[in-house]
């Protein structure tokens, strides 16, 4: 593809985005390339690097367009960024051609709300401090009460592009070998530092395509999720639930922990999430894993009561610790979004609470940096539940393989990780234990 049928191209997808907001523009995105298998593997990555850039500056395009008497509509976002990074207006005509795959000519409103524009950078002194920061109005005080003076640095690192991470399949191979089959289809990748199966990439690379990922030795999964994994402290002996599985990035992970023996049961509300995990779970060569689909009315949940060494709830949650991943779902998060899921947490807590036996533990995960979803969550769910309690991630005991100790706060007996203090996306553990 030409630069300028890209250019065509991004304009395409923004508008499909625009066209379907309560949908993650990763799966507009997917659909898009996948009715247009013409666009090779290189020109989707420049594509998608135009589009992801217009999501992560849209607060601020949108400030500077309505300040130059535009609206934040596909064609004028992305003229925006060019021109606020640099990009003469006269250039940038050039490439709204009108030709063959190129954009349609700039109508002379545009130009003039682009040139309004020259000689600016995206950043102002006059931007309302959560339009710089690229935050919904009403969330930035929650941020800022989690994070206190490190709030501007958190939420930048939250918003700059994501590293690639993969969980090496121990059941396949080790984290040497992987590494080296990387390594032989150009694909350089290093250890991770907290995680033990982790690999980490710094580029985009199509890891998809690789004889190593589709043999099973490498699964993406981001370095926070995998210590979720290692916090649940799933052994070979035990009987696990994966209580929202989805379509079971963690369950794979709990598998190759417990050497494929022992018995896990991955549940979810989502029937295609579940069929999901099917190819994954092949792939992987595990053969430990039942799944089971929740439904209103189960009595699944009644006949196992009180039977699991392990109860896993990655609940359901705002994903603002995955904002590097999914900028456009800042746009999309609202106060009653937020209300929403909190108390969906707190009904999924109870439920799984009375699955874990006696002496069990039940591991509580959010991929969230809001203390609504995470420790207030917690609070709450041992002042309704006496006969649990909060392990200490701080002590090695509390985990046959304990955490890497630069992972773990010394102010919180929890698993906090974000992206500007541990290279990770945003995570929240807490492993809490039933007494026997």
């Amino acid at each position: 593809m030409t630069p300028t049928a890209r250019l065509a191209a991004a304009i395409d997808l923004l508008f499909q985005m625009d066209a379907t907001p309560r949908r993650p523009a990763d799966a507009v995105a997917n659909n898009f390339f996948r009715e247009r298998r013409y666009i090779g593997g290189g020109d989707r990555r420049e594509v998608s690097t135009q589009v992801w850039s217009v999501l992560r500056a849209w607060r601020r395009l949108e400030w500077w367009l309505v300040r130059a008497g535009g609206e934040a509509q596909p064609r004028l976002l992305i003229g925006a960024l060019s021109v606020l990074e640099g990009r003469p207006v006269e250039s940038l005509a050039r490439a709204f051609s009108g030709g063959r795959y190129a954009p349609d000519v700039l109508e002379p409103f545009e130009a003039r709300v682009l040139r309004a524009l020259e000689g600016h950078t995206l950043d102002h002194p006059e931007m309302p401090e959560a339009v710089a920061l690229e935050v919904p109005d009403w969330l930035l005080p929650l941020l800022r009460a989690q994070f206190g003076e490190q709030t501007h640095a958190e939420i930048a690192a939250l918003t700059a592009p994501a590293t690639l991470d993969l969980r090496v399949n121990l059941l396949r191979t080790t984290r040497e070998a992987a590494q080296a089959a990387l390594a032989g289809e150009d694909i350089d990748a290093q250890p991770t530092r907290l995680s033990p199966w982790g690999l980490r990439i710094t580029s985009r690379q199509p890891v998809m395509a690789t004889k190593a990922f589709q043999d099973g030795q490498v699964e993406i999964q981001d370095e926070g999720s995998q210590l979720v994994v290692q916090a649940v402290g799933a052994g070979p002996d035990m009987r696990v639930l994966d209580y929202c599985a989805g379509a079971g990035g963690k369950t794979l992970g709990l598998a190759m922990a417990m050497g494929n023996r022992g018995h896990i049961v991955a549940c979810d509300v989502s029937e295609s999430r579940l069929d999901g995990a099917v190819r994954r779970l092949r792939r992987a060569g595990v053969h430990n894993v039942e799944r089971h689909l929740l439904v209103a009315g189960d009595k699944w949940g009644k006949r196992r009561v009180a039977s699991f060494d392990r109860v896993l709830v990655d609940a359901p949650c705002t994903g603002t610790g995955t904002w590097r991943r999914n900028p456009d779902a800042r746009l999309r998060l609202t106060r009653s979004d937020l209300d929403e899921l909190t108390a969906k947490q707190s009904a999924i807590l109870d439920a799984a609470a009375g699955l874990v036996r006696p002496g069990g533990r039940l591991v509580y995960a959010t991929c969230s940096v809001l203390a609504e979803e995470n420790a207030s969550q917690i609070e709450a769910f041992l002042a309704r539940q006496p006969g649990f309690s909060a392990l200490d991630l701080r002590d090695p005991a509390t985990l046959a393989t304990p955490l890497a100790a630069s992972a773990i706060s010394p102010e919180t007996p929890f698993l906090r990780l974000t992206p500007r203090q541990h290279g990770t996306d945003g995570f929240f553990t807490a492993v809490l234990a039933r007494s026997a």
